[in-house]
C-alpha cells in the first residue's frame, strides 16, 4: 500500500471516515464534512488515491424539520444489489434530536446517479425503544446468513449514557428483532466528560467477530474499545460477548495523534491485509472554527471556539491491523 507517510492524514477534515471496497475494485469513501450539511462521496482504485480523489456531493440537508442539522457519520453499503447510505441527522428546531436515516441510489453509480430518501430507519414491529432518542453511528454486517444493524443510542436525554445496540435486520430499512444492548460505558476510559459508547465497526478473524467502538467525549480522551464473540454464537445474547478491559487504541502524545476513534475496517489493495480507517487530530486542544458553524447558531464567539464539534481538523487516517497469537486484532501506531 502506498501511503503518504507514517501516521499522516489520508483525507483531511473528514471525521467518522467510512471506506467500502466494492466488487468493481474501487474504494468508496465518505465521512462527516466539517459543516455537517451534506453527504459527500469519492472513490479510488487505491487507498492512498482517496486523498486527492474528486468529490461528489450526493445529498444536502433540509432547511428545516427532520434532516436539517448535524448530518453525521454517513456509511455507504451495497445491499441486495443496491447502494444505500445510512447517516444520522437532527432538526434545526431541535439540534440534538438525532435519528438514523436511509438513502437509496436509483442507479449503480453512487457518485453520479440520483439518491432518494427512504426516511428514518424503522424499528421492528412491537419495538417501542429503538430510535426514540438520540440515535446515531449505525453500521451493518452479516454473519451466518443474517444481517445485523448496530448503532449508538442515548436513553433519557442528551446527557444520558450512549450505549451500543444490536438487532437483526428484516430489510435494508427495517429491523427484524427487538434491540439488544451490546455495551454500555462500564469503565473509567468510557466516561471522560460524557458516558459514551458509539461508532461501531466490525472485523472478523479466526471464527470470531470483533466490534470496535469509540468511547468518551470527542477530544483527546476519545479512544477505542473492543467487543468480541464467537461467530457461531447467538449474537443477540449478552453472554456471547466480552469487552476489552482497557482501550485498544488511544491518544499517543509522542506521535501527536489525539483522540483516535470512529473507525471502519477495509482491506488493502492485496485484498488480504486488514486496515483500520479512523480519525484523529494533530493537536490536543480542540478549537471551534466559526467558519463551519451554521448561520442559525446564535451562540457567542467565545462559546463556539470552545466547542470541539466545530473543530474541523479530525483527519481520516490509516492503520494496518495486526493479530495476536489468539487471533485478536491489535492496533498500534507505527
Amino acid at each position: 500500500m502506498d501511503t503518504t507517510g507514517q501516521n499522516a492524514p489520508l483525507v483531511e477534515q473528514r471525521a467518522d471516515p467510512f471506506v467500502y471496497k466494492h466488487t468493481d475494485g474501487y474504494y468508496y469513501f465518505t465521512g462527516s464534512v466539517p459543516t455537517y450539511d451534506r453527504i459527500e462521496l469519492r472513490k479510488s482504485k487505491t487507498i492512498a488515491g482517496l486523498k486527492d480523489a474528486e468529490t461528489f456531493d450526493v445529498w444536502f440537508k433540509h432547511n428545516d424539520g427532520p434532516m436539517s442539522r448535524h448530518i453525521w457519520a454517513p456509511e455507504i453499503h451495497y445491499l441486495d444489489n443496491k447502494w444505500y447510505i445510512y447517516f444520522a441527522a437532527s432538526e434545526e428546531e431541535d439540534i440534538w434530536k438525532l435519528r438514523p436515516y436511509v438513502l437509496e441510489c436509483k442507479g449503480q453509480d453512487p457518485l453520479k446517479d440520483e439518491w432518494i430518501e427512504l426516511g428514518m430507519m424503522q424499528a421492528a414491529d412491537g419495538d417501542e425503544k429503538s430510535f426514540i432518542d438520540f440515535s446515531l453511528d449505525a453500521t451493518i454486517f452479516e454473519n451466518e446468513g443474517k444481517r445485523y444493524f448496530c448503532w449508538a443510542e442515548k436513553t433519557g436525554g442528551q446527557f444520558a449514557a450512549s450505549n451500543l445496540y444490536l438487532a437483526e435486520m428484516e430489510s435494508p430499512i427495517k429491523l427484524k428483532t427487538l434491540q439488544f444492548m451490546l455495551t454500555t460505558p462500564d469503565y473509567d476510559w468510557e466516561r471522560v466528560d460524557f458516558w459514551v459508547n458509539e461508532g461501531p465497526a466490525v472485523i472478523k478473524n479466526k471464527g470470531k467477530i470483533y466490534i470496535s467502538f469509540s468511547a468518551s467525549a470527542t477530544g483527546a480522551c476519545y479512544c477505542m474499545g473492543l467487543m468480541e464473540a464467537d461467530e457461531n454464537s447467538d449474537l443477540l445474547d449478552r453472554n456471547s460477548w466480552k469487552k476489552s478491559r482497557y482501550p485498544v487504541l488511544k491518544t499517543d502524545y509522542e506521535k501527536q495523534i489525539y483522540g483516535p476513534g470512529h473507525n471502519c475496517f477495509t482491506v488493502a489493495e492485496d485484498d488480504v491485509t486488514p486496515l483500520c480507517i479512523y480519525h484523529a487530530r494533530d493537536y490536543e486542544k480542540a478549537v471551534g472554527d466559526p467558519a463551519v458553524v451554521p448561520k442559525t447558531d446564535s451562540r457567542p464567539y467565545e462559546e463556539i471556539i470552545k466547542d470541539p464539534l466545530y473543530d474541523p481538523n479530525r483527519h481520516a487516517r490509516v492503520l494496518e491491523v495486526k493479530f495476536d497469537s489468539d487471533g485478536k486484532p491489535v492496533f498500534a501506531f507505527h
